[in-house]
């Protein structure tokens, strides 16, 4: 205590207060920092050492993070919060999204055999996604970035934000697939003992070990196979969902994505590219056609009759990126999605219209396909795709 008296009289009140609102962004990005850690923190702030950004950054680091998740995100909250003026918080880059945001998604509670299974209500677009030019200009560093997140992919115009908007798009898939493919599971019997699991159980028994747990090595780990409607109507999205899935294929081994719009075109290889650009280049020239009409029934019989076998196993998850407007047969459509729904583990929909204000599900396209989704989500902006990872756990 004496020691610590003596620091907080050498640092001051105003140095104080800021390790104290530094704190607490932490913990408003997920955290756990409790006082013992606070006060560590005063002492080491109030070292000669400290007054360089680098050595201050290693300790407070070695302090904070208690898991390998936390990296990331101090890194990014100390850059925020220590170099950047005017900035009041700080995104939540690979957090878990908030109420609002998980309100937005209606899983399937049905059975496929039940039509209009999964149809979720209206969405009310936030806020963020009618904020408009002027006053994102008064908004800096971490605090731009957040309500970058929450703004609609069709207002996102100017090229700083679009190319903030694919750099958040590629670290959200990089963070989603440490998450996503852990390499052990829990398991009643197994070769390595879960020691988090075992004294959570041994709790309730005052703290005696009764029961071990266990982990073993997953076999299958998650795939991820992405079909993106590239039509006219979606291209005011498509360009940003290239960049996640560029992000996806580039931090996933087991992914696949194909483009579809009057054919289905298979793009894996193009964006598998390092250089972002690069692969741009190649899935232009590539995907021919794009921005013109859509046939989904047609391209998910190509998708079946010649890729379903070799792409999906029994955890897949297939996500289908589409308004729902589809020019062909409508029972073609809906055969094909029966017929996807028997061979994958979960279908999920990402329609950037239910973002939108009074949107309801009209298309027939859409109508005809949603009895066989599992999920039928909005993909209208940043923050509906990190909302996305706890769906996406659970298979």
């Amino acid at each position: 205590m004496r020691a610590l008296r003596q620091s907080e009289g050498s640092l001051g009140a105003s140095v104080r207060e800021r390790l104290v609102a530094f704190v607490r962004v932490l913990r408003d990005n997920g955290l756990v920092i409790g006082l013992a850690e606070t006060h560590d923190a005063l002492l080491i702030m109030s070292e000669p050492g400290a007054a360089r950004p680098h050595r201050l950054r290693v300790a407070l680091r070695a302090l904070f993070c208690n898991r390998r998740s936390d990296l990331q995100k101090f890194d990014d909250a100390f850059d925020a919060f220590w170099f950047t003026r005017n900035t009041r918080s700080v995104v939540k880059l690979a957090g878990v999204p908030t109420k609002a945001q998980a309100g937005q998604f209606a899983p399937r509670t049905g059975t496929s055999d039940q039509p209009g299974a999964g149809a979720p209500d209206p969405v009310q677009r936030g806020e963020g996604d009618d904020t408009s030019q002027g006053g994102r200009g008064t908004r800096e560093g971490a605090s731009h970035v957040e309500n970058l997140a929450q703004i609609d992919f069709r207002h996102i115009v100017a090229p700083g934000d679009i190319a903030a908007a694919h750099g958040i798009a590629a670290r959200l898939a990089k963070s989603m697939r440490a998450r996503l493919t852990r390499r052990m599971r829990a398991r009643r019997r197994g070769q390595i003992l879960d020691l988090r699991r075992t004294i959570r159980s041994s709790v309730a028994h005052g703290g005696v070990p009764f029961q071990l747990a266990y982990r073993q090595r997953r076999h299958k780990p998650l795939r991820l196979v992405v079909l993106l409607d590239a039509s006219g109507s979606m291209s005011l999205y498509s360009a940003i969902f290239l960049r996640f899935m560029h992000g996806v294929l580039d931090c996933f081994r087991e992914a696949e994505a194909f483009v579809f719009h009057t054919k289905l075109v298979h793009v894996s290889p193009a964006l598998r590219e390092r250089d972002p650009q690069r692969a741009v280049e190649r899935l232009t020239l590539i995907a021919q056609g794009t921005g013109g009409g859509t046939r989904i029934g047609e391209s998910l019989a190509t998708f079946n009759r010649w890729h379903a076998k070799r792409v999906i196993h029994s955890r897949t998850c297939v996500m289908i990126v589409s308004d729902g407007y589809d020019t062909g047969s409508t029972s073609q459509l809906a055969d094909e999605m029966a017929a996807l729904r028997r061979r994958c583990r979960r279908i999920a929909w990402l329609n950037p219209m239910i973002g939108w204000q009074d949107y309801a599900p009209e298309a027939a396209g859409m109508k005809a396909a949603l009895p066989y989704v599992d999920l039928f989500a909005p993909a209208h902006n940043l923050a509906s795709l990190q909302a996305l990872e706890p769906y996406l756990a659970r298979i």
